[in-house]
């Protein structure tokens, strides 16, 4: 279940008490909360599949990727790509629109900054 800005499981902070509380990892350790919050978008990173899937709709051109066109790229069922991909969007890492008899998908640029911040490794605190 989505909270009602569409980025993160209901069940975790919100991404924007996420951006003003975290630091990189590197100069300070996570909070239990934080921890938690991020953990679901890592562990949906942590499957090829969904890697590769997320690297497809990141690349697309237009920024938006419809099913239909993710599909043909895998040796996988139709439903089990649609799985992959709604793992993807409960981490909050895509988002989507149904159209018709197609989905399409598009990245959350926000999640990804914010993992990216987490894993910045040339804050000068981990260089002293």
């Amino acid at each position: 279940m989505l909270c009602k800005g569409g980025l993160m499981p209901s069940t975790s902070i919100e991404m924007t008490s996420l951006s003003a509380a975290w630091a990189p990892v590197v100069r300070r350790p996570l909070e239990a909360d934080q921890a938690s919050a991020f953990a679901p978008m890592f562990k949906a990173l942590g499957d090829p599949v969904r890697l590769r899937l997320l690297s497809m709709i990141a690349s697309a051109g237009g920024g938006e990727v419809c099913v239909c066109d993710l599909t043909g790229s895998f040796k996988l069922t139709g439903p089990t790509i649609s799985h992959h991909l709604k793992v993807l969007r409960e981490a909050g890492l895509v988002d989507s629109d149904r159209r018709g008899t197609w989905v399409y998908y598009r990245l959350v640029p926000a999640a990804l900054v914010l993992l990216t911040g987490l894993l910045d490794i040339t804050s000068t605190a981990a260089t002293s």
